[in-house]
C-alpha cells in the first residue's frame, strides 16, 4: 500500500473556462479523498485564461501552460519521492504535459491514454487553438518548442511506450487534417477495444505501457473515453463510447500492475451534471479500482 496524494490542478489553459476546473472540488465533495483515505497534497493554480492566441505556436494560453506544466511536474515528483501514488484531478487534457515531465525526469515510462479522442492535432489542424486537443501529439514530441521540448529534451515519451485506447473520433479528426496516430504508437481505437474483448485489450495494453524497460507507467483518463449516454457532462461530446462495466475492467487491469505509479483524470464538467449522479458514479469507480492504492 504506497498510500495515495491527491494534487488538484484546475486549469483551463488548454480548453476554456467552462466547468472543468471544479472537478477537483467536485470529487472532494462526493466524497473521494475520504473514500480512499488520500490525503490531498497540493493545488496547482493556473495562469488567468486567455482568449489570444500565442502567435509564434498557435495555441491559446501556450506559455502559460509550459509554466503550469513544469509546476505541476515539481508537485507530482515530490508526491513519489515520498513513496506514495499520485491522483492528479484535473482541469484540462494539458496536465498531462506536467505529469509526464514528472516522469520523464525519473526515467522511461509508459502512458496509457484512455480518451475518447486522439488529440494529436497538429498546430495548423487545431482550429481552436486549444491545447487540449492536442496534447497526445505534444507529450510524444510533435510540436513547437515551447509546449515539447522541457530540460532541453524531448519528446517527454516514446511512441512505443504509449497506448492509445478507447479513442472515436477517427472521422472527425481526419476531416479536420489532424495528423493520424503514427504505426509506432499503439493505438486500440473503441472499435478494436468491442472486437477484442476490454479483458484482452486492457492487458495487451498494459503489457505494451510496462515494457521496453518502463520504470512504469502513467494513466490518464478523460472522461470522455464514456458513453455518452452515461457521460453527457464533457464539452466536447460523442456518440458511443465505453460502458461503466468497461471501464472498471480496464482501470482495474491498468491500476492493479505493479508497474502503475500515477494517474489523472480530466474533462468531466461538473457543471454540466445537475444533481451530482455523474460525479458520485464516476467517484465510485475511482473509488472501488483505487482500493489497493
Amino acid at each position: 500500500m504506497r498510500g495515495i496524494a491527491i494534487i488538484e490542478v484546475p486549469s483551463v489553459l488548454g480548453l476554456r473556462p467552462t466547468g472543468v476546473e471544479k472537478l477537483p472540488d467536485a470529487f472532494n465533495r462526493a466524497g473521494l479523498s475520504r473514500t480512499l483515505n488520500a490525503r490531498r497534497a497540493a493545488r496547482v493554480e493556473s495562469a488567468p485564461y486567455s482568449e489570444k492566441r500565442d502567435p509564434e505556436t498557435g495555441f491559446l494560453n501556450a506559455r502559460g501552460i509550459a509554466d503550469h506544466a513544469r509546476r505541476l511536474a515539481a508537485e507530482v515528483e515530490r508526491v513519489l519521492e515520498m513513496g506514495n501514488f499520485p491522483l492528479v484531478l484535473g482541469g484540462d487534457c494539458t496536465i498531462l504535459l506536467g505529469s509526464m515531465l514528472a516522469l520523464k525526469r525519473r526515467g522511461r515510462h509508459g502512458l496509457l491514454f484512455l480518451d475518447g479522442h486522439m488529440d494529436f492535432y497538429q498546430p495548423e489542424a487545431n482550429i481552436n487553438g486549444e491545447v487540449a486537443s492536442s496534447e497526445l501529439a505534444l507529450v510524444t514530441g510533435r510540436g513547437p518548442a515551447l509546449l515539447t521540448t522541457y530540460d532541453g529534451d524531448r519528446p517527454l515519451v516514446a511512441d512505443e511506450d504509449v497506448v492509445a485506447f478507447g479513442f472515436r473520433d477517427e472521422n472527425e479528426a481526419e476531416s479536420y487534417g489532424s495528423q493520424p496516430l503514427p504505426p509506432t504508437l499503439k493505438a486500440f481505437s473503441l472499435a478494436e477495444v468491442r472486437h477484442v474483448g476490454a479483458h484482452a485489450a486492457a492487458r495487451e495494453a498494459t503489457a505494451v505501457v510496462s515494457g521496453h524497460g518502463t520504470r512504469g507507467y502513467w494513466i490518464h483518463l478523460d472522461a470522455d473515453v464514456l458513453d455518452d449516454s452515461i457521460m453527457p457532462a464533457v464539452d466536447y461530446r460523442m456518440p458511443n463510447g465505453l460502458s461503466w462495466t468497461e471501464i472498471e475492467i480496464v482501470l482495474r487491469i491498468a491500476l492493479d500492475h505493479s508497474k502503475a505509479v500515477g494517474m489523472q483524470v480530466t474533462i468531466l464538467n461538473p457543471m454540466l451534471d445537475a444533481d451530482g449522479s455523474i460525479v458520485r458514479a464516476f467517484v465510485g469507480i475511482l473509488s472501488r479500482c483505487l482500493a489497493k492504492h
